[in-house]
């Protein structure tokens, strides 16, 4: 259950681990945020098992320390969230490479109706020493790039660890992730919640760490890039996989015509198997991007989609069995064909090149139709609905 009723307009959270050198700074600055700009608001420091005396600093500045037992910077600051008071919350680091004593941007922002208002280094200014340069050039424009394609999110600075949001928000968002990945989740999820976002140009400071940070460069960017393509099943499955039902499919219609020639090469039956083998391969993929955008809703991983819940008024289970059916059946009809062909020839050899422009695509149907009645029959496990009760549960057949 949430933390107590709100009380306060701000909350300053701040994920702590082994902090003590800088901790107590960055308190004394959001206090002097507060205090200068008359804001109702505190202080909470969610710290996730430090070693050091950084709860006993924390405490003696004037912060609330909330403990944190699951590890992680996710977990830490999903805590520290649960148990603030304030209308509006802002994040950062402990390590004093934010300025907490400016925060008047995200505060104007969220009091004009913003949702979400992320911190924009590369706008801002980042110090000399602040950001490695692998990060700088490399990590954070090239995750951020995807994460625009990937989610169309309104963000120059995808993983800025000084940004803010309401209350109401967060809670709408349902952030599930314990790591890192926390702070892709939160942005993805504000974009496919629909809310509106902002963003603040800020200046990041050199750290006052006097130890190697808790970010792992190589690490934590690939997890955050995992992470994203997982939320993405359109791009992860569905894109790539229409392209190669494309592709291959308008390649395999004019191979099993004959072979022809283009741009002075010769395709023949061995480019019909390939072709014939990227249209399995991109109806899998496509399958998957179902399976997968299902699953995320059920899990509550991914916002419903009305759209998907239109599709599937027309693509029943009824309608995939149907079709994978026919698609047997034409694979069927094209191997008693070949067996004819080899009949009228007293069972003779074949030309090789006649025999596999008529098996290729006998077996590529066959293959898509079993897929299709599979696929049509998991979709329909996956899509069934129960209602815990005593008693018995309701189910309901998704897709109907």
């Amino acid at each position: 259950e949430r933390g107590s009723a709100l009380t306060m307009e701000l909350t300053v959270v701040i994920p702590c681990l082994n902090e003590a050198r800088t901790i107590a700074r960055c308190i004394e600055k959001a206090r002097r945020f507060l205090d200068e700009n008359r804001v109702a608001g505190e202080i909470v420091v969610a710290d996730n098992g430090s070693s050091d005396d950084s709860r006993t600093i924390a405490a003696h500045a004037g912060a609330r320390v909330v403990e944190v037992e699951r590890r992680g910077y996710g977990a830490a600051l999903f805590d520290g969230v649960r148990e603030s008071r304030g209308k509006y919350i802002v994040m950062g680091d402990a390590d004093d490479s934010y300025d907490f004593s400016s925060l008047s941007g995200f505060l104007t922002e969220l009091r004009a109706g913003a949702d979400l208002v992320m911190g924009n280094r590369f706008r801002g200014g980042i110090a000399k020493g602040a950001m490695p340069w692998k990060n700088r050039y490399i990590g954070n424009p090239a995750l951020t790039a995807i994460g625009r394609l990937l989610f169309g999110a309104p963000v120059g600075d995808f993983h800025c660890g000084l940004r803010a949001f309401t209350r109401v928000a967060f809670d709408k968002m349902d952030l599930v992730t314990t790591g890192m990945e926390f702070a892709s989740e939160m942005i993805i999820k504000a974009k496919l919640h629909r809310m509106r976002m902002a963003e603040v140009p800020i200046v990041l400071h050199k750290d006052g760490r006097d130890r190697a940070p808790h970010l792992r460069p190589w690490r934590d960017g690939w997890r955050h890039l995992r992470f994203m393509l997982l939320y993405s099943p359109r791009w992860l499955f569905l894109y790539p996989g229409l392209a190669l039902m494309i592709v291959g499919g308008l390649t395999s219609l004019l191979l099993v015509r004959g072979p022809i020639v283009t741009f002075g090469l010769y395709l023949d039956v061995n480019t019909l198997l390939y072709s014939s083998a990227a249209v399995v391969l991109g109806f899998q993929l496509v399958s998957f991007s179902f399976f997968a955008r299902i699953l995320g809703v059920r899990e509550g991983l991914i916002p419903e989609d009305s759209s998907l819940d239109g599709l599937f008024r027309y693509l029943s289970l009824e309608v995939g069995l149907v079709v994978g059916l026919l698609l047997m059946a034409a694979g069927f009809y094209d191997a008693i064909a070949s067996v004819l062909a080899w009949k009228a020839n007293s069972f003779g050899q074949l030309e090789p090149s006649t025999v596999q422009r008529a098996v290729i695509p006998s077996v590529t149907l066959l293959m898509l139709g079993c897929q299709t009645l599979f696929s049509s029959l998991f979709l329909s496990m996956l899509g069934l609905r129960t209602r815990p009760s005593s008693g018995t549960n309701a189910i309901t057949s998704f897709p109907t």
